[in-house]
């Protein structure tokens, strides 16, 4: 019964590698599972009726098998597992079985199938045991010697987001590296209350603390604001909004605000109010600024405390808009975007960027990318241009050269364009550097044209001196991608410093739509997982559920990176959730 079981076993499982490989033939994909499946569906079957070339048959099909693999896949671990594992642990289990199949047959086992079955064992064994071993890790070539920090040139805040204007991120510090990272232990903890809950609406805690002097700013998933000691993580005051969103619950991080310093001899003052400023994006979209050193608001800013970012919008539903990135703070100024919902309808709420004054609140600029003529409010009774693409992520400053770099989106809806203005294809998911002290555009530089695929620019853009091949620097900027795509600009003028190619890219047929025809590509720089993929890049913890993966990759329509959405399936790699 027991051969009887595991034969009749074999040849379903076969049966339905035929079916499934089969129809992957009909889509022009591979045979192998086809063929391996009518293989295991005969082999079942022998086995099943005591006859030892069952087990001959498969084991010859194993061997195939494994040559096919590293044909397919070559020699990377996991891509091998998939193909593999399944079928050698099939082939353990008939090895096992042999000895008593021979004799059932009415002929003697030789030692041999012990020893087959013994390396089969330690075959699997071995697989699944490498399986917790690091495989394929890229490492660097050589790694720079750490550099010390003069002493007095250490860093002693972290003031914005991404640790100064230009989103450099690293600290000049060299106390814990990495000779001793590892023997790091918890200080202190705090709990602010404040658990994300999974009601839909989105709250995430994303949130950067600012360390400045001992204290650490911090925020939560709801816009509550906490002053902490940074030895002790003892609270100094509490700030709580008392607003929400019925959506998209999250401060990644708040803007910060020191007047500049008395003169050594001036004499002393007692501290002004608000000298020190701590400005708090809300979900409802407010801009709140908050005494850093007693957490009430500043009365001095907007309306006591307060500016209302939906004022000159126009209709915003409850939703629609709201701030989900941390405010920049740029010399005497507050420069917020917003995050525009996707994807509900068009007239969406603008996209404008405005720059408050970070004494007063009052407005300095805007700039709305649907009119350029409005570069404050707009006039009596009328609103900024609704539906424009917006700024969502973070941005960056450089203070020498006088300009903000802002990483736009593209106007909604994100997958059809037909309805978009020259004005929205012009700023979308593109680099634009303005003036600090107007918003007047100084350059604009476009990293998806006409973009359907939502591929508005995800992260801040970071600002270098790299060398200028003269002997002296020049400033760029580097910008990363939801495409993979990393573009270096110099980021006074806009123009790139590594070389960008426009490429013909594939079309679609969805009416009244128009495509790009081609598409900017970094061609000198790395790309990061933005490959065209093909069948054999998919892939399953067992051979059957990556049979399924491959059925639907090639009933789905994929032409690389650009692949335009249309009316069938179609496969979008990289995805829009990149950032």
């Amino acid at each position: 019964m027991l051969l009887l079981g595991l034969g009749v076993l074999i040849a379903l499982i076969g049966l339905g590698l035929a079916g499934g490989g089969g129809y992957l033939v009909t889509l022009g994909g591979s045979w192998f599972f086809l063929l391996m499946g009518l293989a295991m569906l005969v082999s079942g079957a022998l086995i099943a009726a005591r006859k030892p070339k069952g087990a001959l048959l498969y084991g010859i099909a194993l061997v195939l098998t494994a040559i096919w693999a590293i044909w397919d896949a070559g020699l990377h671990y996991w891509p091998l597992v998939s193909r593999l594992l399944t079928f050698a642990m099939i082939g353990l289990v008939i090895a096992l079985i042999y000895p008593a199949l021979v004799r059932a047959s009415g002929a003697q086992a030789g030692r041999g199938a012990y020893g087959l079955t013994g390396m089969l064992a330690i075959g699997v064994v071995a697989t699944i045991g490498y399986m917790f071993v690091p495989s394929h890790v890229v490492s660097a070539s050589s790694v720079p010697p750490i550099v010390p920090v003069a002493p007095g040139a250490e860093q002693k805040d972290w003031a914005h987001w991404g640790n100064t204007p230009a989103g450099n991120r690293f600290a000049a510090l060299d106390q814990i590296n990495k000779s001793n990272v590892d023997k790091l232990q918890v200080a202190w903890t705090f709990h602010t209350g404040d658990i994300p809950q999974s009601t839909g609406a989105g709250a995430e805690d994303q949130n950067t603390p600012l360390q400045i002097g001992d204290t650490v700013y911090t925020c939560t998933a709801y816009g509550k604001v906490f002053a902490l000691d940074a030895d002790t993580g003892t609270q100094r005051w509490k700030f709580d909004p008392q607003g929400s969103a019925p959506n998209w619950q999250r401060c990644r991080g708040l803007g910060y605000f020191a007047a500049p310093a008395a003169a050594p001899d001036a004499p002393a003052q007692p501290a002004a109010a608000c000298a020190t400023r701590v400005f708090l994006p809300t979900g409802d979209a407010r801009l709140i600024a908050l005494d850093a050193r007693t957490g009430e608001t500043c009365k001095d800013f907007g309306n006591q405390g307060v500016v209302d970012l939906k004022t000159d919008m126009g209709e915003v539903k409850e939703g629609y808009y709201q701030q989900t990135s941390t405010p920049l703070v740029a010399g005497n100024v507050v420069v917020v975007g917003g995050r525009v919902a996707d994807n509900f309808s068009t007239g969406e709420p603008p996209g404008v960027v405005r720059a408050f004054d970070v004494h007063s609140g009052e407005l300095v600029w805007a700039w709305d990318p649907g009119n350029p003529n409005t570069t404050k409010r707009p006039p009596a009774g009328e609103t900024y241009t609704r539906g424009t693409p917006n700024v969502w992520s973070a941005m960056s400053y450089d203070d020498k050269l006088g300009l903000i770099y802002l990483p736009t989106g593209n106007a909604t809806p994100d997958f059809f364009g037909g309805t978009r203005t020259e004005q929205d294809d012009k700023w979308s998911s593109s680099v634009v550097a303005v003036d600090v002290k107007t918003g007047q555009v100084r350059w604009n530089f476009q990293m998806t044209h006409h973009d359907l695929w939502d591929f508005d620019i995800p992260a801040q853009p970071l600002l270098y001196d790299i060398p200028d091949g003269k002997g002296g620097t020049q400033p760029a900027l580097a910008q990363v991608t939801k495409q993979g795509e990393i573009f270096l600009l110099n980021r006074e003028t806009g123009v790139p410093i590594s070389r960008v190619e426009e490429r013909p890219v594939p079309q679609g047929n969805v009416p009244g739509e128009r495509y790009s025809p081609t598409q900017p590509f970094s061609v000198d720089m790395p790309s990061i997982g933005n490959q065209t993929l093909k069948e054999s890049d998919m892939w399953g913890a067992t051979a059957f559920d990556q049979l399924m993966c491959r059925i639907a990759f090639k009933g789905m329509r994929h032409e690389g990176v650009y692949t335009p959405p249309g009316l069938d399936p179609a496969l979008q790699f990289p995805a829009r959730w990149a950032a």
